[in-house]
């Protein structure tokens, strides 16, 4: 099973879970999106027939989308893989691209090929070595991509139905790389970890030389959330400014709100970016004049939404925050 997943920043999906890895760029077609998801939990024996039954269907639910799926079997070694692929996708081993015969849909799909120190998945080739600017490593769920890259575990023992940390203690806390949430992809399910950061995550963090989210643990559940995509959580039991550095936005230094510091090492996040705030029963973001924007997206929207700045939006549970190359997911108070 792959160890490590790194995420480049992109506009279109990347998707892992247990053995599967995805991306694809299919705006306007959510039924493709959500079928593509749905077989990232398919492993064994017949993957390659269940890939070439979404692949007859392709052209009815996407059109010229563009998108690859690789499937993992872990066997002896780095075990094998079973790929499928259209348009401007392509799955590429140690940077050479995985050879297929095409199927119905004008699909390519590959089975059995054997996988090497890195497995991509993207537009095009994968260049020899990731570029700067790698915006996540992902363990499971889904996140905005323009391409993905596994680092490849030197041998693969675990299930490929079971993420690395799930199989190593089933009883311990996600892994602090967790994608908060899936929902919003066609009703394609969340595969998100759904809880916070433990002690022992954080200490993976800091050896791992990762950057980390400043954040707050919820001491209860009396209170919204908003559930960063590493698995980190920050409870909004009073206002809150996100930014690089909000400590000297005028809202937190009268004393109105908390600051909520946001690693950036690609420079995309403003000092003060966005605001969090509560109006009685009402939890509203805004975007405080930031450069990139704000950007939000429904539990069922498939495209995100500039925010105006200075405006305030109402949050809804489930809604997505987009913050430079930081996906955040608001959650509402739990009765």
């Amino acid at each position: 099973m792959p160890d490590r997943c790194e995420v480049l920043p992109g506009d279109a999906v990347v998707a892992r879970r247990g053995g599967g890895l995805l991306w694809v760029d299919a705006p306007g077609s959510p039924a493709l999106v959500a079928a593509l998801h749905a077989c990232l939990g398919v492993s064994g024996p017949g993957a390659d027939r269940v890939l070439a039954a979404v692949a007859a269907q392709v052209s009815r639910l996407g059109g010229s989308a563009s998108f690859a799926l690789v499937l993992v079997d872990p066997a002896e070694g780095s075990g094998t893989g079973v790929a499928l692929w259209s348009g401007k996708g392509q799955p590429a081993v140690d940077g050479v691209p995985v050879s297929g015969q095409p199927v119905d849909g004008g699909c390519s799909i590959a089975a059995g090929f054997p996988l090497g120190a890195t497995l991509y998945v993207g537009p095009g080739q994968a260049a020899p070595q990731m570029p700067p600017g790698v915006a996540y490593d992902l363990t499971e769920g889904t996140v905005p991509g323009s391409g993905a890259m596994l680092q490849l575990a030197a041998a693969a023992h675990v299930s490929a139905a079971v993420p690395p940390a799930t199989a190593a203690s089933p009883a311990s806390a996600p892994s602090p790389f967790t994608a908060g949430s899936d929902a919003g992809f066609a009703g394609a399910g969340s595969y998100g970890s759904g809880g916070g950061s433990s002690a022992s995550g954080q200490n993976a963090r800091a050896s791992d030389g990762g950057e980390e989210t400043a954040f707050w643990k919820p001491e209860s559940a009396s209170a919204p959330v908003l559930r960063f995509d590493d698995g980190l959580v920050v409870t909004v039991d009073e206002d809150l400014v996100l930014g690089r550095r909000p400590d000297s936005h005028e809202l937190v230094t009268s004393g109105t709100a908390r600051p909520v510091p946001i690693a950036d090492t690609q420079n995309v996040l403003s000092s003060a970016h966005a605001a969090i705030q509560r109006t009685g029963g009402e939890v509203t973001l805004t975007d405080l004049g930031s450069l990139n924007g704000t950007h939000v997206a429904g539990p069922e929207a498939t495209e995100w939404t500039q925010l105006e700045p200075g405006v305030a939006h109402p949050l809804s549970d489930g809604d997505r925050l987009l913050l430079g190359w930081t996906v955040i997911t608001y959650e509402d108070a739990q009765d």
